[in-house]
């Protein structure tokens, strides 16, 4: 099958991946030698019961009235959805495991379309580029100008694309952090046998020989401890962006995590069996994904440094003399279940609810095909609660004169949890994070109004995301007719 690269970023109303939505995707398709083969630019409108993040609006710099226009959010994320499953693509970007994605994932839910399929049907996949470029850093400095911000190294692409004059443009906007993403990709591709071996990390089979063969650095009840390098971006220049790990096994309900605990902090040899949760760092990892686990070879190993090292030797020597304590850590980390959040909102419920049944999924296909007016006579015959929710809101936001009077005020009762009366009703996600409220978001403009470094065009991006809340959002009063929300003074 021929293999294509997706390079794809976007732009969205915030960073809550359940509750914000996309603006803005673009992305340009290349062949196996990097290429270019087509591009695409979708602009989306927003959604009448989304409250974009003032900082959001600020980054993207998309005026209100851009973003009052373009596809509506269901047609975009078919098209979306439609690229990445494309037979044969790999898609990409910088940094995309760390955010684009599951922000994709959770649109896709949403909009009643395959979560995952973009990760492994007909040849399709993922990599990303961020981690690509932190061992290039490590490794292979000679191939970039690395740019330092501060006296400290910083691998944001756009600082990246500025000290190597890769791409001429505003940064954070979507296509130009594209273009320079190719460019960047170009330049590490030229040395071929390393991209090839990382490329292998995002392959499931592939990542998973390596992780089979790395070296066992302890045995115990549970079976062989295997000792690596984990390098992510999370830990940062002053670690090298690496940690020293051993497994400890795979997680029971999540069968797809491999887990890894982290050797280089002093404080794991004060573990107890009540303190587990507190004295120990388990980093959860899924094949073909990051962190990227290289074999503790001298020449890797010795970027931890001296220090980092003797703390590894300490803490491995501990658990072999403590295995009683070494089972119950690696017990409680391969049967920890994510909480389960009671009457999680339906946009949220993803991970939550699992895989639809045989009939739902079939459902779900039949409802992509079918016009906005058959779509309302297919709600009622989904399984799923959620799945249910879901149909009718995406008639609602999307297709509001095809929405059937019965789930009129339903969806009256779910703006007014959009936009309660309590700032502690307001939504959560599978996080157990806050949907942004109007309060919220005329909180944050005016806090950033008194900061006082805001220049004219950012005042006027704030002044039209102020005007736009007020009038799009109704005022909550209490039983007594009290104002709940002052619009006027933003308490």
């Amino acid at each position: 099958m021929t293999k294509s690269f997706l390079f794809y970023d976007i732009e969205s109303t915030g960073l809550s991946k359940a509750f914000d939505q996309i603006l803005q995707f673009a992305a340009i398709r290349t062949d196996e030698h990097l290429h270019e083969i087509d591009r695409h630019d979708i602009r989306v409108k927003l959604r009448s019961d989304i409250i974009p993040s003032p900082l959001a609006i600020l980054t993207n710099r998309i005026s209100m009235t851009e973003i009052m226009s373009g596809m509506c959010e269901y047609e975009a994320i078919r098209e979306i959805h439609r690229l990445m499953n494309e037979p044969g693509t790999v898609s990409l970007g910088y940094n995309t495991l760390g955010f684009d994605d599951e922000f994709l994932r959770f649109s896709f839910h949403r909009n009643l379309l395959p979560p995952y399929t973009h990760q492994y049907r007909n040849g399709c996949r993922r990599m990303d580029i961020y981690p690509i470029a932190i061992i290039y850093w490590l490794y292979k400095r000679q191939v970039l100008k690395w740019p330092e911000v501060n006296g400290k190294p910083s691998l944001k692409l756009e600082h990246l694309g500025s000290a190597n004059q890769m791409v001429t443009g505003q940064s954070h906007e979507a296509l130009v952090d594209v273009e320079t993403t190719i460019e960047l990709s170009r330049r590490f591709f030229e040395e071929k046998k390393m991209w090839r071996y990382l490329d292998g990390y995002f392959d499931k089979e592939t990542d998973a020989h390596r992780m089979h063969n790395l070296p066992v650095a302890s045995e115990s009840g549970l079976g062989d401890h295997h000792k690596a390098l984990m390098v992510s971006g999370e830990y940062g220049p002053r670690q090298n962006y690496q940690i020293p790990v051993i497994s400890i096994g795979t997680s029971i309900p999540y069968s797809n995590q491999t887990l890894w605990l982290r050797m280089d902090q002093p404080e794991l040899r004060e573990t107890t069996p009540e303190s587990i949760d507190e004295t120990t760092w388990v980093i959860r990892k899924r094949l073909g994904e990051p962190g990227i686990l290289l074999p503790p070879l001298d020449r890797y190993w010795k970027r931890i440094g001296s220090e980092r090292m003797v703390i590894f030797d300490e803490n491995l020597d501990w658990l072999q003399t403590n295995q009683e304590i070494f089972q119950k850590i690696a017990s409680y980390y391969r049967e920890f279940r994510y909480p389960f959040i009671p009457q999680l909102d339906a946009d949220a419920s993803l991970y939550q609810i699992g895989f639809y049944s045989r009939e739902d999924e079939n459902l779900c296909r039949n409802y992509q095909e079918a016009s906005p007016q058959k779509k309302a006579r297919l709600i009622d015959r989904f399984s799923s609660p959620d799945a249910r929710v879901l149909a009718w809101r995406i008639l609602a936001r999307n297709y509001p004169d095809t929405l059937p009077p019965d789930y009129e005020s339903e969806y009256g009762q779910y703006i007014k949890r959009v936009n309660p009366p309590r700032q502690r009703d307001a939504l959560v996600d599978y996080r157990e994070e806050r949907r942004t409220t109007p309060k919220d978001a005329l909180d944050k403009i005016e806090q950033l109004r008194e900061n006082g470094e805001m220049k004219v065009d950012q005042l006027r991006l704030l002044d039209d995301l102020e005007n736009y809340i007020r009038k799009q959002f109704k005022l909550n009063t209490d039983q007594h007719g009290q104002t709940l929300i002052d619009f006027e003074d933003g308490r």
